[in-house]
């Protein structure tokens, strides 16, 4: 099994990385997740995680980040180089899976499996959208 790392090279962290990701108006959404992509020159996919306060409160929101890098760190070698994707949870993120309930609830029961096949989809639609 390859192991894969997510060093500070390949994340988007500062205002000005998001802004431009955000300019470039590509997105794709389905309900669970939202995924916004533009080119870069670097030549290997970055991320950059956006949970916002619908969320829940700071355990839930980190909870939903960790597992959104995880995600996105097992699966960069199958996703399109030479993109910037900013993920962001859905505003109605919790109906998605069927979850009526509180929203740590919803990020409890969230697994990797499901938000990486979620990732994954997004990431192949926001290519080929942006090509």
């Amino acid at each position: 099994m390859k192991r894969f790392s997510f060093p500070k090279k390949k994340r988007l962290v500062s205002n000005e990385q998001f802004k431009a990701v955000l300019a470039r108006r590509v997105c794709v959404s389905n309900g669970l997740l939202k995924l916004f992509i533009a080119e870069n020159d670097c030549g290997w996919p970055r991320l950059g995680v956006s949970v916002g306060r619908f969320c829940g409160r700071a355990v839930v929101r980190n909870r939903l980040k960790r597992l959104l890098r995880e995600a996105f760190r097992q699966s960069q070698d199958r996703i399109a180089s030479g993109f910037d994707y900013l993920l962001m949870i859905c505003p109605d993120w919790t109906n998605k899976l069927d979850m009526s309930a509180s929203s740590k609830k919803a990020a409890e029961k969230l697994t990797v499996e499901q938000v990486k096949a979620s990732l994954m989809a997004l990431a192949a639609e926001a290519a080929a959208k942006i090509r």
